[in-house]
């Protein structure tokens, strides 16, 4: 088949690939330049995580190991509290992991692979002007030439992100088309801790580094170069601490030193990274239908962008490409049953996603520093350690069991914490929390 995908990132470039070793032949179109020749607008790209869904879907088409190459993994989370005191939380068992990967490094590799495979063409500075959704008939205009692409492929898929061109053309023309977009009142900017001498790392390399303060946090991530990736979310506007009120050199200095003491010595170019880099929102996209006429379908942000709260953006868009070509290999290359299925299995799944990754900011920016909830987590940890196969706790279902779905982990998450917090408000639970009564009542509940 001629399949025609529109948005050459992450989810666009791991589909093409996907599709390619089944033997059709993949047209992508990207409206922006080629990154890998062009400079890379800087401060606008959250390091990623990478999780057991994401290597998933890597692995599916045999590249992990490339991927591998540029990823640093981070076994738990280092939280840096205001009076500079530490605390280190493990994200799962010994082995497990989260990886560090730059946004922009893994969308070239991909980039690069895709090109590999004789039967994938990519196409850029081509901005996607009109898609018909009866015929699945294309058109592009190239924003350098203004030349005229129309094209009328078997297959359209939209992978061209949380303000997909295709999705619009799709509601413009399509009675009942239900479409929610709401953004969260935090708003992100990038900023750095460079690498020490000798590419060292001036804080501990395999973490996700968190600076928790109640409504608004900064976090951490390590690159190969010894540098880290920081990230302010604060309120956009509306309260005393917020992007608002952060006007000047003294402002920012002002609000630094007073939150975030022991990262100031560590980022000396703080005032200009502040300035110089773009303050960024934070939507959140639920859409319905995904898939038209079967001839037109979207996957990735497209279909449902998310925060990146949860890590969970890029491994739940390499999902999309997992469960798709499974459908495939079920159905046998008969499109219109794959489609439906693809839509009625992940529909569910991204608006569990979505929900998860607002509940999980809540978690990192407040709760990691309540020790009320670090006990919770610990006696979630134990209970777990001992019956694994009654309890995986939700960071667990999320992140490192790509066989439970995120619809069915959201339901058992949000069981099991109406459980804990039957457990926690126990008299003396600080002094009991490890003992057989508080274990027995686990048990009943469950």
């Amino acid at each position: 088949m001629n399949i025609v995908i529109s948005g050459s990132g992450l989810v666009g470039s791991l589909l093409s690939i996907y599709l390619a070793k089944r033997g059709h032949k993949v047209d992508i179109y990207e409206r922006r330049p080629d990154m890998r020749k062009a400079k890379i607008s800087a401060g606008k790209s959250i390091n990623l995580a990478l999780s057991d869904r994401g290597w998933k879907g890597l692995e599916g088409v045999g590249i992990a190991d490339e991927i591998r190459k540029i990823a640093i993994p981070m076994y738990g989370r280092f939280i840096h509290h205001k009076d500079g005191s530490t605390a280190y939380q493990a994200y799962g068992k010994k082995e497990q992991a989260i990886y560090s990967v730059s946004r922009g490094a893994i969308n070239m590799k991909l980039m690069d692979l895709a090109e590999q495979q004789p039967n994938i063409s990519m196409h850029f500075n081509e901005r996607c002007d009109y898609v018909d959704k009866n015929t699945g008939t294309i058109k592009f205009i190239n924003t350098e030439t203004n030349n005229v692409t129309t094209l009328n492929p078997d297959l359209v898929f939209g992978a061209d992100g949380a303000f997909s061109a295709v999705r619009l053309n799709m509601q413009l023309q399509n009675d009942r088309f239900d479409y929610h977009q709401f953004y969260i009142e935090a708003s992100y900017k990038e900023l750095s801790i460079p690498p020490g001498e000798n590419g060292s790392f001036l804080i501990k390399k395999n973490a996700l580094h968190i600076w928790p303060r109640g409504s608004f946090m900064m976090i951490a991530l390590p690159n190969f170069d010894g540098s880290f990736t920081c990230t302010l979310f604060l309120t956009h506007e509306g309260a005393e601490k917020s992007f608002e009120h952060l006007k000047t050199k003294e402002d920012v200095l002002k609000f630094f030193n007073e939150e975030f003491p022991d990262a100031v010595p560590l980022m000396p170019t703080l005032v200009e990274d502040f300035f110089t880099n773009p303050t960024s929102s934070l939507v959140t996209v639920k859409c319905y239908p995904w898939v038209f006429n079967d001839k037109i379908a979207l996957i990735g942000d497209a279909a449902h962008a998310i925060v990146p709260f949860y890590g969970q953006g890029m491994n739940c868009g390499f999902e999309d490409c997992v469960v798709l070509n499974s459908l495939i290999e079920k159905h046998k290359e008969d499109w219109p049953k794959i489609l439906q299925e693809y839509q009625v299995l992940r529909k569910p799944d991204g608006d569990a996603i979505a929900d998860l990754a607002i509940m999980n900011f809540v978690e990192m920016r407040d709760k990691t520093a309540d020790a009320k909830f670090l006990l919770q987590k610990k006696i979630e940890a134990r209970f777990s350690e001992k019956y694994p196969d009654k309890w995986i706790p939700l960071y667990s279902m999320v992140t490192y069991s790509p066989h439970i779905r995120y619809s069915t982990a959201l339901k058992e998450g949000l069981r099991q914490e109406a459980i804990m917090q039957e457990i926690m408000a126990l008299p003396n639970i600080e002094h009991i929390w490890d003992s057989e009564e508080v274990e027995k009542m686990i048990l009943e509940k469950i």
